[in-house]
């Protein structure tokens, strides 16, 4: 099912380089590619499955910055984009997105003026933010006594990373919350994605821990709020299914309030990180789709591919291909070779499972192969990515790449 028309039609077109194919080296290399029909499939499944559990999505924009995909995602159904900080809700916010959520705390009372500049700029938009604090509170509060102009919060409960560690301290900030005209009280956040465990056994069980107290603490607030419309927000990329398996019974059973994830980077999944989390979530029996239950792993479709010349084979065995650290992501995993093409065609003698990126410099990949493999010079490597957060933020604009991987059209990117 499709949502819209593709997102081809939306994105900045520059006609000097659609209908042209990295595979080819028709544009200049190295170059970050999305693959147009991978991502549909993953947004249009994933929102799909979303409604079909109840929940809301404000995926993270951090993960692209680009104003075209958060545009789209919004149109196919998403509540909002989430945002990291004001320099991505200023561009966010300037490029027509008009509901977003700060995912972070503000820092100190310098950020109090930029917050209600953002307010009065864009006074028709919703900023909703977050505090883990009443030094945090008072920063929304100065904001809000600035801008003349009231300012939704969620109260963090956290592990890991920010947010109240106990119910104790988030009951505090809540009051704070609560005693400030100009601060309307949304519900709590949290992100499980930060908890720590020496196995992946005690992690879930960290997870759970904190989606318990997460759910004590929204029916403390349904107490003391009895009429607002509350929020609960939680849910990055690896853990949506305990968040929903967690959280969804509390809102059931409160009409007037709804689960909101913030899952952004599996729009467009990977060939690392995101895989083996996905492998790892159908060990934990997969996802609930309707009454089936499905392959999580198999449900989403890797997006992003980094193409790159080799540059020189210096030794058997051993080729130098031409991107590096300023170019892709390695802090969750190296590169994976997915193909092999020469003058535009793909290799078949080339198997892409004997090869392997074992060092990153600046901007050299070393990539081991078969030594009595025919590599040459000049031949073209499309490359699969761990952690797409990572990736995105090296380029200033990613292609789009269409089924026969021409490229139908450019997107840009936000990122400060």
């Amino acid at each position: 099912m499709r949502y819209r028309m593709p997102l081809g039609q939306f994105h900045h077109t520059i006609s000097s380089v659609v209908g042209l194919r990295p595979s080819a080296c028709e544009v200049l290399l190295p170059a970050l590619t999305l693959d147009e029909t991978a991502y549909c499939h993953n947004r249009d499944f994933f929102l799909e499955y979303a409604r079909a559990a109840g929940v809301r999505i404000a995926p993270h924009a951090k993960t692209p910055m680009s104003a075209e995909i958060a545009a789209d995602l919004i149109e196919a159904g998403a509540w909002a984009a989430t945002v990291a900080n004001l320099q991505q809700a200023e561009a966010m916010l300037s490029h027509g997105i008009s509901r977003i959520l700060i995912a972070n705390g503000l820092g100190g009372l310098r950020n109090a003026p930029r917050l209600a500049a953002l307010q009065n700029e864009f006074p028709e938009c919703e900023i909703v933010c977050i505090a883990d604090s009443v030094a945090a509170v008072a920063v929304l509060s100065a904001a809000a006594a600035t801008a003349e102009s009231s300012i939704p919060v969620l109260v963090e409960v956290g592990a890991g990373r920010s947010g109240a560690r106990t119910f104790e301290s988030a009951h505090l900030v809540a009051a704070a919350i609560l005693r400030d005209p100009m601060l309307v009280l949304r519900g709590v956040a949290t992100y499980e994605g930060s908890v720590e465990g020496l196995t992946e056994m005690a992690r879930i069980e960290g997870i759970d821990a904190l989606l318990a107290l997460v759910s004590r603490f929204f029916l403390h607030l349904r107490r003391i709020t009895p009429a607002d419309t509350l929020i609960i927000s939680a849910g990055g990329s690896l853990y949506f299914d305990r968040v929903i398996e967690a959280l969804r019974p509390v809102v059931e059973k409160d009409a007037n309030s709804f689960l909101l994830l913030r899952s952004g980077a599996i729009f467009f999944y990977d060939h690392g990180i995101y895989r083996r989390g996905l492998s790892a979530m159908d060990q934990r029996g997969g996802l609930l789709v309707g009454k089936d239950r499905v392959s999580a792993e198999h449900s989403f479709r890797p997006a992003l591919k980094l193409w790159a010349e080799i540059l020189s084979i210096p030794e058997p065995g051993l080729a130098i291909c031409g991107f590096g650290m300023r170019d892709v992501s390695f802090d969750q995993g190296m590169p994976v070779p997915l193909a092999v093409f020469r003058e535009g065609l793909r290799n078949p003698e080339h198997d892409p499972s004997l090869m392997s990126v074992f060092k990153l410099n600046d901007q050299h990949a070393y990539l081991r192969f078969d030594a009595s493999s025919s590599l040459s010079i000049g031949d073209v490597i499309a490359f699969g990515i761990s952690h797409p957060c990572t990736c995105f933020d090296r380029w200033r604009q990613f292609y789009v790449l269409s089924d026969d991987e021409r490229i139908s059209g450019v997107c840009q990117t936000l990122f400060s």
